[in-house]
């Protein structure tokens, strides 16, 4: 966003006294998260208007500003119009009303749309068209191309559709989240005027590649196709368009428009009042398809009278109605980047494989040493084949694993089911509430059990978030454990694009942590402190305050605090202030915040040794990493969990210690301290809550961190 842009969009300020300022509760010191948020999303949106990108890399960021959007109006505003409807008075630290929030989203979110479809229309489509990825409109095909098309949408499109006519005898019909549809009006042979809505129908591809200089050989080669090259690509509600009066005959189509709505998915279950959890999961994931609506989309000219229809009856009011210049739906073209185009991409990762993983005895090494992954710099296949060695491997006894996000056609699932059938006791903690993976999840929970896997659903009021693997072996010495902690989710796809940690270890305190840890998940086990894991909501949030704590006392003695977070986002009002706290004590600390960060840096006199930056490059920095200096000791934890309530209050969070020096060393002295120089992926956050995206200057190495990291891992 450029400067004069950010003016025009000053930070709500809120009035507050020298006693709440004095006592750090003054709201000007919290930043909305709503708001911070959104700001993340400029900076995706920012990577995706970056003209030294690959386009078809372009392209993938601004399908995935559009799918966070997306997902953002259906929880978080969701939330707030849930808010603002009841009447609730404020509730967050920074003190603005829900209705002063829905007026900054609004504003905020228009300007960023605009940004966004300026990009596609502008630039972007004409760029991909003049390097053969043309998506064209109708108007745009030949007359050849017409003809043959006319003949794919009546065998193979037609028949598929479903007008509704909306009438006192048919009303107003339910709209399936997110789905495109069509609102028309029609006019009868006897003058009347009538309205209808379509579907479009989501069981075909949305992509039409059309030939330009030769024939399809038949309608199916019309789908998706990867290796197309020399086709115009037509989406399929541009075809449906042009066809709409053969779907009506007897009448005259006065005019149309494309609408697509969003609706609240935050439906919550009332677990305690569930006889069966997996049931009440299921009957969430329906009620998520027609909860409220919270946001319409409607195509950029459509008419008034149609825009009027849709408001009245969805009842919305004008401020969730959003005009649309560009595809509805954008986030679904990140399907383009699958194109064989290698040349409008940056050039693939080839991850390598630990040295522990390829000497054969990966337990004996553990025995050792712990062992560090990086991902995606390093392979994900490590986890994997640790898990599958395990199914296989006759000494092994028991496995137990946390699944959240494993994603399609998951390896992990696999590999618990042929430990199973191998006859060891297996045991898969599944949490059925992972927030749009619950259809998957049950999938896979149902799968197992009928294997005989022993699949426990979590604990009631609370997600289990921690990613855990522990493995249990019988050996010549007697039974011994080994254990894998992440930072990130078992699931080979997002390992690709995300950055994540795992640490391997034997360590017997961690290890019998991580088996206490099992039994409170699985059973009716309640511990109150564990010897090394920090583990939420025990230990967790008083044990990071002690830390915070402690470096103050050792930084008022020694003179030497430092305090390094790396995580997703900072929300945690508690954990904000002991951060504040630090800075005043004249500690410096430094935080790496990739998106959400209510704490405002460089405030007089409260934050003025704070600083506070974000990446948002090629990956998606995802770990979770927390240095305490320790007057020297160093003290560093990874792990599952980010500052914000629900992680420390309201999930089954785990944060480890890396207890081996060297490693402990290479992630605090390389890892974030590469990281933390990054000056051309990072986005500096500023005492007047803007962000200022950083640049190497004349005499500045330039530090990109990710390239880094590529170029230290290469193979």
């Amino acid at each position: 966003m450029s400067p004069k842009e950010k003016e025009s969009i000053p930070y709500p300020e809120q009035p507050c006294s020298a006693e709440e300022m004095k006592a750090l509760d003054c709201p000007n010191l919290y930043l909305n998260r709503e708001i911070s948020w959104l700001d993340f999303n400029a900076r995706v949106l920012e990577v995706a208007e970056d003209s030294h990108l690959p386009l078809l890399e372009q392209l993938k960021f601004l399908a995935i500003f559009h799918n966070n959007l997306d997902e953002f109006f259906m929880v978080r505003v969701a939330n707030i119009l849930r808010q603002y409807s009841s009447g609730a008075a404020p509730s967050s630290p920074d003190r603005l009303s829900p209705t002063r929030q829905l007026a900054e989203i609004r504003r905020r979110a228009l300007v960023l749309l605009a940004r966004a479809q300026g990009l596609w229309r502008k630039k972007l489509a004409s760029q991909l068209a003049d390097r053969n990825v043309r998506v064209v409109r109708y108007r745009q095909l030949s007359e050849k191309q017409r003809r043959f098309l006319d003949g794919y949408f009546k065998n193979e499109i037609y028949p598929i559709l479903t007008p509704q006519a909306i009438d006192p005898g048919h009303p107003f019909p339910t709209i399936s989240n997110t789905c495109i549809n069509f609102i028309i009006q029609l006019r009868s042979r006897d003058g009347m005027n009538r309205f209808a809505r379509l579907k479009c129908p989501n069981n075909l591809s949305r992509f039409i590649f059309v030939p330009q200089n030769k024939e399809a050989k038949n309608y199916a080669s019309l789908g998706f196709d990867s290796n197309a090259r020399g086709d115009d690509i037509l989406l399929l509600e541009d075809l449906i368009a042009e066809y709409l009066p053969s779907l009506f005959p007897g009448n005259t189509v006065v005019c149309a428009g494309k609408f697509r709505i969003t609706r609240n998915t935050d439906v919550e279950i009332e677990e305690d009042e569930a006889d069966d959890l997996l049931e009440a999961v299921k009957d969430l994931v329906d009620q998520r398809r027609f909860g409220d609506v919270v946001r319409l989309e409607i195509g950029n000219s459509m008419a008034r009278e149609l825009s009027a229809f849709l408001t009245e009856h969805l009842g919305l009011r004008p401020f969730q109605v959003y005009r649309v210049k560009g595809p509805l739906a954008f986030s679904e073209l990140i399907a383009l980047y699958g194109l064989d185009r290698p040349r409008l991409k940056l050039s693939p990762l080839h991850a390598g494989v630990p040295g522990a993983f390829q000497e054969g005895d990966i337990y004996a090494h553990l025995q050792k040493k712990d062992v560090l992954v990086y991902h995606p710099y390093e392979s994900f296949t490590p986890v994997l084949d640790f898990l599958r060695r395990s199914s296989e491997d006759p000494g092994v006894v028991a496995i137990k694993q946390t699944v959240y996000r494993v994603g399609n056609d998951s390896p992990v699932v696999k590999a618990l089911i042929e430990a199973r059938r191998r006859g060891k006791q297996v045991t898969a903690v599944v949490e059925l509430k992972a927030r749009f993976d619950e259809e998957r999840n049950i999938t896979w929970a149902e799968e197992m059990e009928k294997e005989g896997v022993n699949v426990v659903y979590g604990l009631v009021g609370m997600k289990i978030h921690a990613k855990l693997c522990l493995v249990v072996r019988r050996e010549a010495g007697g039974v011994t454990r080994y254990v894998h902690i992440g930072t990130g989710n078992y699931n080979p796809s997002t390992a690709k694009m995300y950055t994540d940690m795992g640490l391997f270890t034997a360590n017997p305190a961690i290890c019998a942590d991580v088996t206490d840890l099992f039994n409170v998940m699985t059973g009716y086990a309640q511990r109150d402190a564990y010897r090394e894991l920090l583990v939420s909501p025990v230990s967790m949030r008083t044990s990071l305050l002690d830390l915070i704590r402690r470096e103050i006392t050792l930084h008022q003695q020694h003179g030497n605090g430092e305090i390094i977070f790396k995580c997703n986002q900072l929300v945690d009002k508690e954990i904000i202030r002991a951060l504040y706290s630090a800075s005043m004590a004249g500690v410096r600390v430094r935080l790496q915040i990739r998106g959400i960060c209510c704490l405002r840096p460089g405030v007089p006199g409260v934050s003025e040794n704070i600083a506070a930056t974000s990446i948002v490059g090629r990956f998606l920095e995802h770990p979770r990493v927390y240095w305490f200096n320790a007057n020297g000791e160093g003290r560093l934890y990874i792990g599952s969990a980010d500052i914000m309530p629900r992680n420390l209050d309201r999930r089954i969070e785990v944060l480890t210690p890396v207890l081996d020096p060297d490693l402990r060393s290479f992630l605090r002295n390389e890892v974030l301290e590469t990281h933390l120089r990054d000056n051309v992926q990072a986005w500096r956050l500023e005492s007047d809550a803007t962000y200022r995206r950083l640049k190497p200057g004349k005499d500045e190495n330039v530090v990109n961190s990710q390239d880094i990291m590529i170029r230290r891992y290469g193979r």
